[in-house]
């Protein structure tokens, strides 16, 4: 249940992407789906009877890896730093556009 729903986030970041003409809705489809791909990931990394590298009961555990959860923050630094420059860039836009539609700003830039 919990990959289907995962699974439905994703797509419906992608869809929104792809439907929506707005550039701040696209922004913010972007980041559901970059969202739902992180849940995705860690989903897949986290398994039950792993325990934590550094205190752990028993003689020979099995040990969690540290490198998916490094992953996964560096991966939502970076989602973040992109999405605030993009949003940035729509900001510049709305200067010289009256409206964020895609169609409108394609429409008014092309010769």
């Amino acid at each position: 249940m919990l990959d289907a729903s995962i699974l439905f986030t994703i797509l419906c970041g992608f869809f929104g992407i792809i439907l929506k003409k707005n550039l701040v809705m696209k922004i913010i489809s972007m980041d559901v789906m970059s969202t739902g791909v992180i849940a995705y990931y860690v989903l897949i990394a986290s398994q039950a009877g792993l325990f934590t590298p550094i205190v752990s009961p028993g003689e020979n555990p099995t040990y969690a890896d540290p490198v998916p959860q490094a992953v996964i923050l560096t991966a939502i630094v970076i989602g973040f730093s992109i999405q605030s420059l993009m949003l940035v860039c729509v900001m510049k836009l709305a200067r010289d556009n009256p409206t964020l539609e895609s169609n409108e700003i394609e429409k008014n830039n092309t010769p």
